[in-house]
């Protein structure tokens, strides 16, 4: 393995391997862009870079050095995992120790202050097996506010052989201190033609679906790699059943089959909390797509590239008031789903008020 073989972003990929080369790779560097493009990928990769014993602008994978570096990343991704494990979230420090390269990830909702402490602590030792000591931080966003000064005090001078590579998929979510004390490398979506050799080659998704799957996977390698296009057509159809209902018959006319069939959907929408934040997602590319067709946008910029028909009818049936009020409904059960209410309630509301004040403009 080595950075040839990191899909997508080649100017990002050009830029390190020059700093490399140079010898000139900062102590501190912010990775940034939307989540599944690799960004981590690229930490570790870069990680195994710095310390390659054969290579000056890559990594050759097979080097005494880069087969520890391997190893290393290996044991801190089962430390992580077994740390989360743990019931008593209190005791998901006890007992930290960090390798000369060391993925630090939040084991609760943050990256702690126990975690930065051991950090720091680590970081002016000189390396124990390799000749540089690479600290990656993913998820840098939710590093716990009180840790932060004491990570901007280590970055502020970092030793010689510590590199700190802060992974984020919006930089702004970061104190500006912190930002300010890195060398930026975006990354962004990864471009359609590697995406569709991927599902091509790897999920094995037909031609008359690649389109579609290229476009629900939105530029991530990591998404394409294990996008089930059943999953996918199973999870949005309740979506589509919800738009029928809402955009079909009034009130009045709605028959007992019409209402068994919406409030199945309203149900099925609600019914899996734990995956509510990618249902949102969904209906949330539905109401873009609705809005392209009305607004006569490009096919290319379309998601649901199968459901055009539908999509044109929705729009037209819905106008713009009804759109708007299901993205406010959106809007409410996303502010809503970390509390404990009846997200179905909410869905059969927002159907019976976008229906009622259809009929009523009629």
């Amino acid at each position: 393995m080595s950075f040839q073989d990191f899909l997508g972003n080649p100017q990002a990929v050009a830029a390190l391997r020059e700093m490399l080369a140079r010898d000139g790779v900062p102590g501190s560097l912010l990775f940034t862009g939307p989540e599944g493009i690799g960004k981590k990928t690229l930490a570790m990769m870069l990680a195994r870079a710095l310390n390659c014993e054969r290579l000056k602008d890559d990594f050759c994978g097979e080097c005494a050095r880069c087969r520890k570096a391997e190893e290393m990343l290996a044991l801190t991704r089962e430390d992580l995992a077994r740390r989360r494990e743990i019931k008593d979230a209190s005791r998901r420090v006890e007992g930290l120790t960090y390798f000369d390269i060391q993925l630090i990830e939040p084991i609760t909702r943050y990256i702690l202050i126990e975690q930065i402490r051991q950090l720091r602590s680590t970081a002016y030792t000189r390396p124990f097996e390799l000749p540089r000591r690479v600290f990656i931080l993913d998820q840098a966003q939710a590093i716990h506010w009180q840790a932060v000064d004491l990570l901007l005090k280590v970055m502020e001078e970092p030793p010689e052989t510590t590199h700190f590579i802060l992974v984020c998929p919006n930089p702004h979510e970061l104190r500006a201190t912190l930002r300010s004390r890195c060398l930026k490398v975006p990354l962004h979506p990864v471009e359609e033609a590697v995406i569709q050799s991927v599902l091509k080659t790897e999920r094995k998704i037909p031609e008359r679906s690649l389109t579609l799957a290229t476009r629900a996977v939105s530029g991530s390698v990591a998404r394409a790699r294990r996008f089930e296009l059943a999953d996918f057509e199973r999870s949005r159809q309740p979506w589509v059943a919800f738009l029928d209902g809402i955009a079909g018959k009034g009130l009045s006319a709605l028959t007992a089959a019409d209402w068994k069939s919406l409030f199945d959907a309203t149900k099925t929408l609600a019914e899996n909390r734990s995956e509510l934040e990618q249902t949102l997602q969904m209906g949330y590319a539905l109401l873009r797509d609705i809005l392209l067709t009305l607004k006569n946008g490009e096919e290319r910029s379309l998601m649901n590239i199968d459901l055009i028909p539908r999509l044109k009818t929705w729009g037209a049936k819905l106008g713009l008031e009804g759109l708007e009020k299901l993205k406010r409904g959106l809007d409410e059960a996303y502010r809503l789903q970390t509390r404990n209410v009846n997200q179905q309630l909410g869905w059969e509301a927002l159907a019976i008020e976008i229906i009622s004040s259809r009929e009523a403009a009629v």
